[in-house]
């Protein structure tokens, strides 16, 4: 399974899979991770690539010690469905 990197340049997770990247876009403010956009180019989508994202994401913010602000719909959305995760919300 590929990991997921932090690409700080760009100031970005990504995840490769198959030839495409799976990317979560982020800022660091203040002790927390804030998420304000997730994207999965068309040939991932469906494969489960922006969950698997999500969640290297938030295992990320969860061994740096830091609350995640999901402004993306998506990361919002996945939180929320995956209850093991809400206490990183802050």
């Amino acid at each position: 399974m590929a990991e997921v990197t932090d690409n700080t340049g760009r100031h970005r997770f990504e995840l490769a899979e198959a030839g495409g990247v799976a990317f979560a876009d982020y800022r660091r403010d203040a002790g927390r991770l804030v998420i304000p956009h997730v994207e999965a180019p068309v040939s991932l989508r469906g494969t489960g690539a922006a969950g698997r994202l999500m969640e290297g994401v938030l295992a990320i913010a969860r061994r740096e010690g830091l609350k995640v602000l999901p402004l993306c719909g998506y990361a919002a959305a996945y939180i929320r469905r995956h209850k093991e995760h809400q206490d990183l919300l802050g």
